[in-house]
């Protein structure tokens, strides 16, 4: 399945802020009946179908990645949770890597979204169609910011790195929190900042996430995968990532 370059947002449904995902059911796989009940209003997803995604006995959404797969079709999983149009929102999250975590080249964690495109795989933004802002692991443990945005420098992502001394940690469940504040249309005065165990890893006061105003913040990205463009940054062998506590909040 490769995701939907434009995205229409239901207008049936699109949850309020604040936000808190509840996970249904018992500790099992993840069917699709319980992640539409639980993840109302998105218009794609991947991995749930493919059974890569479990609910373990302490209500964790654990992704079990493919090995030798990539991106979120084969590999991993993600989908898109609609919430409204914001100028500012805050998410949060714990996630724990499995104790042999396979870190590879990187790979996508969860973030923030808005805008009426999927801007993410290779689709820029210009400004007009939307922004992304997830977090990624990489190399050695290490992590970053990575962030489709107006004047990002190519057709994928800019990477803001975390401190150079960062590193994930496995087997042991850490706090996520990632912020996002609108710019002024054309301006380039928009925010992002992420915090990992309340301790801050990414700060930018310069992003220009639009130069419309017909977009905000409007949505969870629920993506986690091995990837990379190519096979070189698959898996080698078996590892999950596990997910809790996730919420969006409009940012103070």
């Amino acid at each position: 399945m490769r995701l939907p370059a434009i995205l229409i947002i239901s207008a049936a449904y699109a949850a309020g802020l604040p936000l808190s995902v509840t996970i249904s059911g018992g500790a099992g796989p993840y069917t699709k009946e319980r992640w539409k009940s639980d993840w109302p209003g998105c218009e794609f997803e991947g991995g749930i179908q493919e059974g890569r995604v479990a609910v373990t006995a302490d209500k964790c959404l654990r992704v079990n990645f493919a090995v030798g797969k990539i991106g979120p079709e084969e590999g991993g999983a993600g989908w898109r949770m609609p919430f409204g149009k914001h100028e500012a929102a805050e998410m949060s999250y714990t996630l724990r890597f499995s104790k042999d975590f396979d870190f590879v080249k990187g790979g996508k964690l969860p973030g923030l979204c808005g805008g009426p495109d999927n801007v993410s795989g290779g689709r820029p933004a210009n400004g007009e169609n939307g922004f992304s802002a997830r977090l990624m692991w990489r190399k050695d443990e290490r992590g970053e910011a990575y962030v489709y945005h107006k004047n990002q420098k190519g057709g994928y992502g800019d990477s803001f790195a975390f401190p150079a001394d960062f590193r994930f940690p496995t087997d042991t469940p850490v706090k996520v929190r990632i912020a996002v504040t609108m710019n002024t249309p054309s301006k380039r005065d928009g925010t992002l900042r992420v915090w990992i165990d309340d301790k801050p890893v990414v700060e930018r006061t310069d992003m220009e996430w639009r130069s419309v105003d017909t977009f905000g913040v409007d949505g969870l990205y629920f993506e986690t995968f091995h990837g990379g463009g190519d096979k070189s940054w698959a898996p080698t062998r078996p590892c999950w990532v596990e997910f809790a506590e996730m919420s969006v909040t409009k940012e103070s």
